[in-house]
């Protein structure tokens, strides 16, 4: 708070203060007063004037000052009322309390939106359990039926059923922490799950799926793996090579982690994109030229990662390949725990 800033706020009582003491001097001479008696009623005028701002300029300041810097120092700013005590000016008290009741009714609102997110994504949730029932009996049916219909229609069956999985997803990642259960995870188990749900791709793609060393087991949560795994081949499914494409899985251990690379020999990322995969929504270069792409299977990958305790990194060369990383990270409180 600027000394110049106050002075500017108050000009009228100063202008008023020096107004009324101009007719205070021009009463001293109809009267007479000697001119020692005016120097001092000046000066004590002036005096109590100079001392009534500066105290009042203080107090404010004081208030003001730790107000404005408690808010820069919070990381979520709408809790700086917790940090200050009531001013003891009345502007100052009248103002905590307005913020008090803003404060209030703000909270008072949120929860309520939260509550009827809540209800959104229940109703989600189960609206999205009830669909995949006739997906997967279609699903079931159109493998029964291969030989009579066109291959396209269990493509886009597949489709479907990804795209409503990747929203179930979703939805569960924005409380992630609700929904997931620790445990030791066999990741050759996980990845032969993958692999099975994913063989009519591959196959229908020619495209060569190579697992080697991943006999690993990580602390984390084996669907949410299982998932993000998911997400990252159907990625290297579509952005495949025309010849001779595969996908490799491997893995090795360090004395702080476990580390899981997926790579494939497709076309590769541009590197304008490289730096935006894990944004929300982002397609690419690749994803507006060879597939219709939501841009939202790595970006939700990386949410669970970090709520996960996990890390997700992408490496790329365009025309050449990709590669994705995931580091499950070891913590001796699960062996004390176990």
């Amino acid at each position: 708070m600027k000394l110049t800033s106050y002075l500017k706020d108050h000009f009228y009582a100063i202008v008023l203060f020096i107004f009324t003491y101009f007719i205070l001097l021009l009463i001293f001479f109809v009267f007479s007063l000697k001119v020692q008696a005016i120097i001092a009623c000046t000066f004590v005028l002036w005096l109590f004037f100079i001392l009534m701002i500066l105290i009042d300029y203080l107090r404010k300041k004081n208030f003001y000052s730790e107000l404005l810097l408690n808010i820069d120092r919070l990381d979520q700013a709408y809790f700086v009322l917790e940090t200050i005590k009531m001013p003891s000016f009345y502007e100052g008290q009248l103002f905590v309390q307005a913020m008090y009741d803003i404060n209030k009714s703000m909270i008072e609102n949120v929860h309520q939106y939260e509550r009827q997110m809540y209800d959104f994504k229940d109703y989600v949730e189960m609206w999205i359990h009830e669909v995949k029932i006739p997906l997967s009996s279609l699903v079931l049916m159109t493998h029964n039926q291969k030989n009579q219909l066109n291959h396209k229609f269990l493509e886009q069956m597949r489709r479907i059923e990804n795209d409503v999985e990747q929203v179930l997803y979703y939805v569960r990642s924005q409380n992630a922490e609700k929904d997931y259960l620790i445990n030791e995870v066999s990741l050759e188990k996980v990845i032969f799950q993958v692999a099975m749900k994913n063989k009519d791709d591959l196959l229908e793609n020619k495209i060569d799926l190579l697992v080697e060393d991943v006999h690993y087991t990580v602390y984390s949560d084996s669907k949410w793996i299982e998932f993000m795994l998911n997400q990252i081949i159907n990625n290297s499914i579509k952005y495949k090579k025309e010849q001779a494409a595969y996908i490799k899985l491997s893995a090795k251990e360090t004395h702080d982690q476990v580390i899981l690379a997926i790579e494939d020999n497709g076309i590769g990322i541009a590197p304008s994109d490289l730096s935006r995969v894990f944004e929300k929504s982002f397609t690419g270069i690749n994803g507006r030229k060879r597939a219709k792409s939501t841009g939202m299977g790595l970006y939700i990958c990386q949410s669970l990662c970090k709520k996960l305790g996990h890390r997700i990194e992408i490496q790329s060369k365009q025309g050449e390949y990709t590669k994705v990383i995931l580091c499950f990270f070891k913590n001796k409180f699960y062996d004390v725990v176990k």
